[in-house]
């Protein structure tokens, strides 16, 4: 985690979320000393020695969005296989399959 550098454009995000998996001592004190908010909550075997600490449930649920994006790309064979070698065109494919789902979302429907 020490070879990760902030974005040259942004900076560090405010918080950052993830699911128990990432409750790691050594990722909350990483977190801690950028003063990011970890949206991460605890794994039942932390409780006892790190006592509650407390998540914010209202930034936790968006994280669902996130899951559900990712999810919805991973239909797309093209992408989970990865065709495509350049991260450049890899991306105009993502972009392409994003604007095919919204205009599906916003035209009419043919199926009625």
């Amino acid at each position: 985690m020490h070879e990760v550098h902030p974005p040259r454009w942004t900076g560090w995000p405010m918080q950052t979320a993830g699911d128990k998996g990432y409750s790691y001592p050594r990722i909350r004190t990483w977190l801690d000393r950028r003063t990011i908010e970890a949206v991460i909550p605890q794994r039942s075997d932390q409780i006892e020695h790190d006592g509650d600490l407390r998540l914010n449930k209202k930034a936790y649920k968006k994280r669902s969005v996130v899951e559900c994006c990712v999810g919805w790309l991973k239909e797309c064979r093209r992408l989970v296989t990865r065709f495509d070698k350049l991260a450049v065109n890899f991306l105009a494919f993502v972009q392409l399959a994003v604007i095919e789902r919204y205009l599906r979302l916003l035209g009419p429907s043919d199926t009625a």
